[in-house]
């Protein structure tokens, strides 16, 4: 079933309509999926569901594998993972893969990386897709024009032998950026911006289109970042309507469309836009250029402030339920409410992670980087292969190795800390990940999220400061 309406139609319900496959009376639909992404993170029974079944992958070609979360910063190969443990499930994941016929890119393959880095960067990912993974990060790949969302392991099985998935149909909300954002300020700004102004849970049940001048003029990558973050603010799922910048993005990708195939697909994509007159459930909107680089200073990605203001009081709050999360985080993160941000000492600083691991965020930290030191333990992990090639070719790890900071292998790393790369308890970390939760990159460790820029300035510093000044200077050499 392909329902389509005349009525004017946003980004998603044109997504949405053509991938129905059928609809229940209880509010469920059936829908088609274009790309699955594997991931190494699943339960171990993930798997076997189909082999108790006697069931085979749907359809292998549509399902790319990536051990990604358990991949060593430190070497290649299965052996380099942390522990027998987490090895035999990377090993599960490859057995599956070879046993299915499925595509794996492996740890020593040129095209590994992060699922959400390595994917859109292949040309997997394309304009019209519905893309999904187990993981909640999966909403990246909007920021190509695809409906990308994380799933559970129960659906990766549903998934793996049917092609299809059940969902209800979420909600949309438009959120309307304009103006260009001022001196240093980045796509992690926007996104930490718009979160702090709508709550962790104010997309909740809505697919966002990001809209307005100041997307425009973004790059995919910067998108990516924004699309990324869009389930901090408990959306479903984040995208943006393909454009110039995306075509340039894609054309000569080893996975997308070539030849006449390439523009069939650019004459679909073209028509993947919310229509003038389209309806949205919810619309926000935001100032880009009212915003100044941001840093989080609680345990939710909501908690945060500019890196010249000050940290919430409890006490401003009337709501009992949010000064109590507020005084918790406070406790935890070892903070006093309406203390500066600026200045809080940082023991460690991380660069890597699907938010900002890509070429044009290691760009950015080495600007800050070239010609100085870290005073802090430093780790910039690229979010690829392809990425750790780039930067080699542009002298970026040159720059990390001679500023003292430790250039790894690609994978996710210090962002979850599952892979041996973590903080230790009570250290106070500078990153550039997505999440700032209690114990996400290590039991007690205390998680300030940042751009790449800022958090290089940190790692300079060993506190927290205002970048720009640095970036002023850095810009200054280059002209």
């Amino acid at each position: 079933m392909n329902r389509v309406t005349s009525l004017p139609r946003t980004l998603f319900d044109k997504l949405w309509e053509r991938h129905v496959a059928h609809e229940r009376d209880d509010g469920y639909t059936l829908i088609y999926i274009d790309r699955h992404y594997l991931g190494d993170d699943l339960p171990r029974d993930t798997f076997d569901v189909l082999a108790r079944k006697g069931l085979r992958v749907r359809q292998p070609d549509a399902t790319i594998a990536m051990a990604d979360h358990y991949a060593s910063s430190r070497g290649r190969s299965i052996m380099d993972v942390v522990d027998a443990e987490r090895r035999e499930l990377v090993e599960k994941l490859v057995h599956f893969t070879r046993e299915q016929h499925v595509r794996m890119f492996a740890l020593d393959d040129a095209r590994h990386g992060i699922v959400h880095v390595s994917g859109p960067e292949q040309g997997l990912t394309l304009p019209g897709m519905t893309v999904v993974c187990g993981d909640s990060h999966t909403s990246t790949h909007g920021a190509l024009g695809a409906f990308a969302f994380g799933i559970g392991a129960s659906e990766v099985s549903h998934v793996l032998a049917t092609q299809t998935l059940w969902q209800r149909r979420p909600l949309t909300m438009r959120a309307r950026f304009s103006g260009a954002p001022a001196f240093g300020v980045t796509a992690k700004d926007l996104a930490l911006a718009m979160i702090a102004q709508v709550g962790v849970a104010g997309g909740a049940g809505h697919v966002i289109e990001y809209t307005g001048d100041t997307i425009a003029a973004l790059s995919v990558e910067a998108r990516m970042t924004l699309c990324n973050l869009s389930i901090e603010a408990g959306a479903r799922a984040g995208m943006i309507a393909p454009d110039d910048t995306t075509v340039a993005y894609l054309r000569g990708r080893p996975f997308a469309p070539q030849g006449t195939a390439w523009d069939d697909a650019l004459a679909q994509w073209r028509t993947l836009r919310s229509d003038p007159d389209a309806a949205f459930a919810r619309e926000v909107t935001l100032d880009a250029t009212r915003v100044a680089p941001i840093v989080t200073w609680g345990t939710n990605p909501s908690q945060s402030a500019p890196i010249d203001g000050r940290v919430a009081d409890a006490v401003d709050i009337a709501d009992p339920a949010q000064r109590a999360r507020v005084l918790d985080a406070l406790d935890y993160m070892g903070i006093q409410g309406r203390q500066p941000i600026e200045g809080l000492p940082v023991d460690r600083v991380f660069i890597g992670s699907c938010t900002n691991g890509r070429l044009e965020d290691l760009r950015a930290a080495a600007q800050i980087l070239d010609g100085r030191r870290v005073q802090v333990p430093t780790l910039v992990v690229p979010g690829s292969r392809a990425v750790q090639t780039a930067a080699a070719a542009e002298g970026l790890d040159r720059v990390f190795l001679a500023a003292g900071a430790e250039w790894r292998e690609p994978g996710c790393s210090m962002c979850l800390a599952i892979n041996g790369d973590e903080g230790r308890p009570g250290e106070r970390i500078a990153s550039t990940t997505n999440r700032n939760f209690v114990g996400r990159q290590g039991r007690g460790v205390r998680t300030h999220l940042m751009s790449p820029g800022m958090a290089a300035a940190a790692a300079v510093a060993g506190r927290l400061i205002d970048y720009r000044e640095l970036l002023r200077d850095a810009t200054a050499d280059a002209t």
